[in-house]
């Protein structure tokens, strides 16, 4: 088999690899991939942009490959899945319909009020001076987003009227997030410990994936700025069985039917970010139509079934018979960003050291690329350091370990990956 990712972050590292071990797969094209890709075993890297469908299309067209696996968002809200479905390529992620779900959080936010999914108050604005009007009436923290895709940097918490104030003339004015923030969403802060809810879906029935929680600011403790995620963990304690039991009853199922009732089937990876309150409740804070990153990374060390055969079940319409089977033993991943990231920051730094992966310890690059041989950064987060352990304090050991062995001038990494997880062992 010839199977092609496409992306060229540490989720579509992790995804290639896990793919690679496949012993159905002789080779794996990611497009555009990275330098941890170009030089992994079964692996190649071919030249086509992720928004760039047709140029894709006919690579997998030229290259005959059995199904294309969409890594980022990007390519699936611009209908990615659609146009190789017309082409009778098979292309495993949502219709460009379905991936509304996170190409528009307004639209996410009128679904889940229309089928009952516990979500945040919130109100939509595509003018400046009835979204200012609307602060008279909020208490704070506040949460401005980005109604459209801002690569997980429209997201702004305001703690007074004046940030909430700036957010918004930022985006709605000054086009802050381009298009995407042509319209913003307002809504209250909701107060308590954010976990990752992910399965995977082909029209009518859906398979879990372990839980995981990732970490979005850029500083231990969890401040700073929201960020794409400095690293995550699986599984995540905080989704006990009771509280799994109730995101599928109020959150997955809800939203599977709901998208069914509206004349939608969505095939492929349905995150659900949640809030999960000290009283047990839990809201959605968002929707993704895609795998997260970073969490990705610790899930794939820790998928012990075959991904080929998942993502064919799915594709065939098979996952009421299928169960993936998953390591007892949890995962931590540990990214390395550039000094700077989410803001300004400087790229072709050189990285060297222990870079090699082993079923224990997989150094998943994100923003590498090889030049003349030399393996340097090319992106705000670097790697994802990622372990397995016998247990979770293990697992963080081996990976900052393995960082301490890595190196990579002006890096940037959290200390403290796991912290609200370990403080509850």
């Amino acid at each position: 088999m010839k199977v092609l990712i496409v992306g060229s972050g540490g989720r579509e590292h992790a995804l290639a690899w896990k793919v690679a071990q496949s012993g159905r797969v002789e080779q794996v094209i990611v497009a555009p991939g990275n330098g941890g890709t170009a030089t992994m075993r079964k692996c190649r890297n071919a030249e086509v942009e992720v928004d760039d469908i047709y140029g894709l299309l006919q690579l997998a067209e030229r290259e005959d490959v059995d199904f294309t696996l969409i890594g980022p968002e990007a390519p699936l809200v611009a209908g990615i899945v659609d146009r190789f479905a017309a082409a009778d390529m098979r292309c495993f992620g949502p219709s460009a319909e379905a991936a509304q779900l996170e190409g528009s959080k307004a639209f996410a936010k009128q679904f889940m009020d229309r089928h009952g999914i516990p979500t945040a108050a919130w109100a939509e604005f595509d003018q400046v001076e009835p979204a200012l009007s609307h602060l008279e009436k909020q208490s704070y923290p506040l949460v401005i987003k980005a109604s459209g895709l801002a690569a997980g940097k429209g997201v702004i918490i305001a703690e007074d009227r004046a940030q909430a104030e700036s957010a918004i003339r930022n985006m709605l004015e000054m086009q802050q997030f381009g298009s995407a923030g042509a319209a913003i969403v307002i809504e209250e802060f909701l107060h308590g410990e954010e976990a990752s809810f992910i399965v995977m879906a082909d029209g009518t029935d859906f398979i879990e994936f372990a839980t995981s929680q990732d970490h979005k600011r850029v500083h231990d403790g969890d401040q700073g700025p929201n960020t794409g995620g400095m690293g995550a963990y699986s599984p995540a304690p905080v989704v006990t069985p009771q509280l799994r039991q109730q995101v599928l009853d109020q959150v997955i199922r809800p939203t599977l039917e709901g998208m069914r009732a509206d004349g939608i089937s969505y095939t492929g990876f349905l995150y659900a970010g949640l809030m999960i309150g000290s009283d047990g409740n839990i809201r959605v804070l968002e929707y993704n139509c895609r795998l997260g990153d970073p969490e990705t990374q610790p899930l794939m060390l820790r998928l012990q079934s075959d991904l080929v055969d998942l993502v064919q079940a799915a594709l065939q319409h098979r996952l009421a018979d299928t169960k993936p089977h998953w390591h007892s033993k949890p995962a931590l991943g540990v990214v390395m960003a550039a000094q700077g990231y989410p803001g300004e920051y400087a790229q072709d730094l050189a990285i060297g050291g222990k870079l090699h992966s082993t079923p224990e310890c997989a150094v998943f690059h994100a923003g590498t690329s090889l030049r003349d041989g030399q393996l340097v950064s090319s992106g705000g987060r670097v790697l994802c350091v990622t372990a397995l352990g016998d247990d979770l304090q293990q697992a963080r050991d081996r990976a900052y370990q393995r960082i301490d062995e890595i190196s990579m001038d002006q890096a940037h990494y959290r200390q403290d990956i796991g912290h609200r997880a370990l403080g509850k062992l």
